[in-house]
């Protein structure tokens, strides 16, 4: 390829893939957005149910992806993957979509989106990999700039869909806005599923061996026969708490297991690099803990003890719905995301680049800062309402906190791990995430009201507390990723000075 070309085409190549995860968020968060307020308020689970149903199914949408990396780099190829995945995902909405109050039904759409997000999570990201494969200050850019499409898309999502529910509601029942938002989001996937196949000849000359081979149906009738058997054993997961929490247990095992085995079977070039992304991997599952917080505990605190108006100097602004303060997250990462992706470079140009691991050490401060901000916010509150100003500031810092772990996660795999391994990387790292996402909502049960208490004066003191012990966790975590700086200085400059 003329190198006066390549940095057009791999902008080309990133911007494709770019459309597509952005409308696949757009439609995941719209319903992460909606999810557990569903489960208390329409399905009338107790808080405790809702944060666990909510939590076990966001861990199987994360650990699918280890077996869709491996069926996309071996069985049907990277990008037929993820189009057969967003297709997936786009028909699990338009699921959530039929007005049914079955438990069952709602658990089996859920499935359907745990197979759509298996096939399509893991192979988006690896083909952005692919794009920028070899140049590390290239490939920590791109994937933050990879991770603001996520908060493109979920932004809008966000703030659309709770004002579709309430409005639909409003005008013609409190059933059909529910449903009428969950619509939404696959109508948004099926948008981004058409804007990709319009622009696919931009990625023609990347993916895994399958795709440069024709369509075998016969093995595309095995994943999905597989897929089906998922979408079943999902439904008796998220039924039965018991078996979901061994289910999470014996993944976690199975990862650890995985990454032990590969690390004792590689070459000696590849080792170092092997054990530094098992490193970060454990730091980012203490991290994805914090992180559901968000849909969990910090979605029914401001349900429950956050004013709705934005006012100032008695001036008042907008007034949200609970739901939608969840787009905070989103929207701060679309103002810091390209922020850091220059700082990132202009470090890396100048040789002062900071490493992944003091990245990861800064993120856990800064996010132990954004809990104590909701935390001390219960101090100043008003008749057990928090100012809604408390939750812009808090969500701005746990969100720089995220993209400076979470963001760089999937670049961490695509720095240390080798490229024959990359795809099932990415699906084991996923994996990790989708365990502690479990365990977040095993925390955030700590602060589940009683359905009883309806007092904001007594459910503050529930969620502060859980907060400013998440903060001093925070911290815990901080002290141990920088006590880790050594050890990772002198794995990467083993990884380096091998590859």
């Amino acid at each position: 390829m003329d190198m006066q070309l390549q940095p057009y085409t791999q902008t080309r190549s990133f911007m494709t893939i770019w459309m597509i995860e952005l409308w696949e968020r757009f439609g995941y968060y719209g319903m992460q957005a909606l999810i557990v307020y569903y489960m208390v308020q329409r399905m009338g689970f107790e808080d405790s149910r809702a944060n666990l149903v909510w939590s076990a199914a966001a861990a199987l949408i994360y650990v699918a992806p280890a077996v869709g990396g491996w069926i996309g780099d071996k069985v049907l190829g990277t990008k037929r993957c993820m189009f057969i995945g967003a297709t997936i995902l786009s028909v699990g909405y338009a699921l959530m979509a039929v007005p049914a109050q079955d438990t069952r039904f709602l658990f089996a759409a859920l499935g359907v989106i745990v197979v759509g997000n298996g096939l399509f999570k893991p192979n988006t990201a690896n083909l952005v990999r692919k794009i920028y494969e070899g140049d590390d200050s290239k490939i920590d850019s791109a994937f933050t700039m990879y991770y603001m499409a996520v908060n493109v898309g979920s932004t809008v999502s966000m703030l659309a869909t709770p004002w579709i529910k309430d409005y639909v509601n409003a005008t013609y029942g409190n059933e059909l806005g529910w449903h009428t938002a969950f619509a939404f989001c696959s109508v948004g996937l099926v948008v981004g599923i058409l804007s990709g196949l319009m622009m696919r000849a931009t990625i023609g000359h990347i993916g895994s061996p399958p795709d440069t081979r024709p369509l075998n149906v016969g093995k595309l009738l095995m994943v999905l026969a597989g897929g089906a058997v998922a979408v079943v054993a999902s439904v008796v997961i998220l039924e039965y708490q018991s078996i979901a929490r061994a289910f999470v247990y014996i993944a976690g095992f199975v990862v650890l297991g995985i990454f032990v085995h590969l690390i004792r079977k590689s070459e000696v070039s590849e080792r170092a690099g092997l054990i530094a992304a098992l490193v970060l991997t454990l730091q980012t599952v203490f991290f994805f803990i914090f992180y559901q917080q968000m849909s969990t505990s910090l979605s029914l605190f401001a349900l429950r003890n956050v004013d709705l108006e934005f006012n100032v100097l008695g001036s008042h602004l907008w007034t949200w719905s609970p739901a939608q303060f969840q787009a905070l997250n989103a929207i701060w990462i679309m103002v810091l995301s390209p922020v850091l992706a220059l700082i990132y470079s202009r470090a890396g140009q100048s040789g002062k680049d900071l490493s992944i691991a003091g990245k990861f050490a800064l993120g856990f401060a800064v996010v132990a800062l954004g809990f104590f901000t909701y935390g001390v916010a219960g101090q100043f509150a008003v008749n057990g309402l928090t100012s809604s100003w408390i939750m812009i500031a808090g969500y701005g810092l746990y969100s720089l906190g995220e993209l400076l772990v979470s963001g760089l996660g999937l670049a961490m795999m695509a720095r240390y791990v080798p490229a024959r391994m990359g795809g099932f990387m990415m699906g084991a790292y996923f994996v990790a995430s989708g365990i502690s996402q479990y365990l977040g909502g095993v925390v955030a049960n700590y602060a589940s009201v009683p359905k009883d208490v309806t007092d904001p004066l007594l459910t503050l003191p529930i969620y502060t507390s859980l907060f400013n012990k998440l903060g001093f966790a925070a911290i815990a975590c901080t002290l141990i990723a920088l006590a880790a700086l050594p050890l990772m200085r002198r794995l990467t400059a083993t990884h380096h000075s091998h590859s």
